[in-house]
């Protein structure tokens, strides 16, 4: 066996649950951490992202100087830096999956050139309940609805859930094996936006058991109706966390999983879990559907190309209130509620008729808790062209989506603050105040806050004849 152990950290920043990480402890008197920055995988989209991956290995390292570890830190792709180690350095080298077709296929092209070099490795299961390929039909082909799929993936985790947490022992000496200079700052943003996400996030694995922790005690019990209102704590908050690999989703689901019987809320929160297991197995049996629609007739949609109105909606300013606060809520912190991720995806797609993937690119470069698969699912439901997607003539109105979950407006005034002294009756259709009253209340709607880019009613009709001509 080789004298020395390396655990190639990717998108799993913790100590608890992280199969490559006590596999090597338990086995390896000296073991390393290394984080391997290949800029291809940001994309220059990514940007908010960057500032999470930053922080993590400044506060994942003092995690693992706990346990003699270090963690280093490599600017490179992986093919290039890896097939520069060879078997007389006596390393050998583990890592956990991410259930994406690029990374995966990395996974393979990097174990052939380690049996190439006679280097020892192995890639254990990732950060997911199953592995997508364990949840298929009786003849072995995908799932392309949720439920069925779920009804068979819940089972299989259930069978399958191991006996026993994985440990991480300290191990007996210290070493850095990559001599650099690297520091975390380097990977941060060119703008400077992301600073406030410091008011918001303290991305480390104790924070996200802390949440865990919080949300277990005080909100999942309520979760099946509080997660509609985005004005109320209602959701964990633990999606970034899940994303870049603080918290395992056993974890979560362990420790929710107990009080499912008792509390239809529980299983409502459960399935957020398996939707995202689904998400992971269309990327990978579909992976066509990351750069295109999966359902093909969409490639004729006629999008307008307005770049006027993906301006102001990326912007927060389309003149709707509730889907103006979700998108500034988003720039400023990095995440957005659930709810509304679908009231302003479904604003761009129906009300604008805004191709999709101009939001999915927005969105993997704002949040915080991007992920590749739930993005681009989320964003092809929304749109109708996806799996198990939303009909075509789905279409929020935003007016009465902020009127039925946002109804005193609390939410809106938060993200835009303009309308704080909007009284509830309007504050979702400010336009019908009288401008007499707009003056006495300092509001004027077209010069303090936009009128609506659109009329809800024209643009609804528009998509309704737009996507009718794709069933024709």
């Amino acid at each position: 066996m080789s004298k020395k152990a390396v655990v190639w950290i990717r998108d799993d920043f913790r100590i608890k649950n992280n199969s490559a990480l006590s596999y090597a402890t338990n086995n390896y008197d000296t073991v390393t951490a290394l984080y391997i920055y290949n800029k291809e995988n940001f994309d220059d989209v990514r940007e908010a992202q960057k500032w999470w991956v930053s922080k993590s290995l400044i506060n994942f390292k003092d995690e693992l100087i706990k346990y003699n570890i270090e963690l280093e830190l490599v600017f490179s792709d992986e093919i290039t830096f890896f097939s520069k180690v060879k078997g007389k350095q006596e390393i050998s080298i583990f890592w956990n999956k991410i259930y994406e077709p690029s990374q995966l296929k990395l996974d393979d092209d990097l174990i052939k050139i380690f049996e190439k070099n006679k280097i020892l490795s192995k890639c254990f299961k990732g950060n997911v309940l199953n592995e997508y390929n364990n949840v298929t039909k009786d003849d072995g082909s995908p799932y392309k609805v949720y439920s069925p799929f779920w009804r068979v993936g819940e089972q299989i985790y259930l069978d399958s859930i191991p006996n026993k947490s994985l440990n991480v022992k300290k191990v007996k000496s210290k070493i850095k094996l990559f001599k650099n200079n690297n520091v975390p700052d380097q990977i941060l943003p060119k703008k400077n936006w992301y600073k406030k996400f410091e008011k918001y996030w303290d991305p480390t694995e104790k924070q996200s058991e802390k949440y865990l922790n919080e949300f277990v005690e005080n909100r999942m019990l309520k979760y099946g109706v509080d997660r509609d209102y985005p004005a109320i704590n209602g959701s964990s908050k633990l999606s970034p966390f899940i994303r870049n690999g603080q918290i395992h989703v056993s974890n979560i689901w362990d420790k929710c999983y107990k009080y499912k019987s008792k509390n239809i809320s529980v299983k409502k929160y459960l399935n957020e879990l398996g939707w995202r297991e689904f998400s992971h197995s269309l990327i990978n049996y579909f992976p066509e559907m990351l750069k295109g629609n999966l359902r093909k007739e969409f490639d004729k949609f006629p999008w307008d190309k307005n770049a006027k109105n993906l301006k102001a909606w990326k912007n927060g300013m389309t003149g709707y209130p509730i889907v103006d606060a979700g998108m500034r809520q988003l720039y400023e912190t990095g995440w957005m509620h659930n709810r509304i991720r679908m009231v302003v995806g479904s604003f761009l797609v129906k009300h604008l008729r805004i191709n999709w993937k101009e939001g999915e690119k927005h969105f993997r470069n704002c949040l915080l808790d991007f992920n590749e698969a739930n993005n681009v699912a989320q964003w092809q439901w929304v749109a109708g062209c996806g799996a198990d997607a939303a009909p075509y003539f789905r279409i929020f109105n935003p007016i009465l989506q902020g009127e039925k979950f946002d109804k005193q407006g609390l939410y809106v005034k938060k993200w835009v603050p303009e309308l704080e002294r909007v009284p509830s009756k309007f504050i979702h259709k400010p336009w019908e105040m009288e401008t007499k009253y707009q003056e006495a209340i300092k509001t004027k709607i077209g010069s303090d806050y936009p009128s609506p880019i659109v009329v809800h009613e024209e643009a609804r009709n528009a998509a309704l004849k737009a996507f009718q001509t794709l069933k024709n």
